[in-house]
């Protein structure tokens, strides 16, 4: 029995380190749990389909203990919550039904190649220029498009919308906190989605892996994202955007294997 629990707590144990140190990002700087999950699931050979499945049902969980931790350091913008959520599910739930369908990593090397290029200019941002408050005025279509690139290129939702929002001028805080919790109601739509189209079956050992990994990181995420200086937040913002989209497009031109 010892001998048995021990094999499949090995087998177990990478997905919840990669939940872990996913989520411990993601809930500090509002980006990079599903990017990062799903490019080390289909390096270890998981078929792109489950591997988005896989991390999205993962991130039902992560992001609703994400969501309270968020709302409890009132890192959240109600206001900014009610503009994205109802695009962010429609975009959501249409990347999800395409991706049961279709190859949709069509489109995905082009926006790995614009995120690089946002992610350097943030860092350049972050350096010369502290952030100034201002209302975003672009925030519904930011919704759709994460959403759909969330679902269909398996990450992407706090990428598109965390430093898009940055870049009009939205608080760091209160971005991270908000992206994060309006991702938990998106991940719930989509994780439902691919349920509906490709069954139980999707979801496995790596799935829980990635669950328990992320629900205990989680809290760590919000808590970070309250005690850093905006300015900190916004380099860091670019900095992750920029290696994970970079690492993206050197595995789309071959430099990875």
């Amino acid at each position: 029995m010892l001998d048995t629990f021990i094999a499949h707590f090995g087998e177990i144990m990478p997905f919840i380190l990669i939940g872990f140190g996913a989520q411990m990002i993601d809930g500090a700087l509002g980006m990079a749990y599903g990017v990062i999950s799903s490019t080390l699931l289909l390096t270890m050979g998981v078929p792109p389909s489950r591997a988005s499945a896989s991390v999205h049902a993962a991130e039902t969980f992560t992001t609703g203990v994400s969501a309270i931790s968020h709302i409890l350091h009132g890192n959240v913008d109600w206001k900014l919550f009610a503009k994205l959520v109802v695009p962010g599910v429609i975009g959501g739930v249409t990347g999800a039904y395409l991706l049961s369908n279709i190859n949709g990593n069509i489109i995905k090397p082009f926006v790995q190649i614009y995120l690089a290029a946002i992610g350097l200019y943030l860092i350049w941002r972050g350096f010369h220029f502290p952030p100034q408050k201002r209302d975003p005025k672009w925030v519904a279509p930011l919704g759709i498009v994460g959403g759909f690139m969330d679902a269909s290129g398996g990450g992407g939702w706090g990428p598109v919308v965390t430093s898009n929002l940055l870049i009009q001028g939205s608080s760091p805080r209160h971005t991270i906190g908000t992206v994060n919790t309006v991702e938990f109601i998106l991940t719930t739509a989509i994780s439902l989605t691919f349920l509906f189209h490709l069954g139980w079956e999707t979801f496995t050992t790596y799935t829980i892996g990635l669950l328990i990994g992320g629900v205990v990181a989680a809290p760590f995420g919000a808590m970070l994202a309250r005690r850093v200086a905006p300015r900190t937040l916004f380099t860091a913002v670019g900095i992750i955007l920029t290696i994970t989209s970079l690492f993206g497009v050197s595995k789309w031109l071959g430099f990875i294997g």
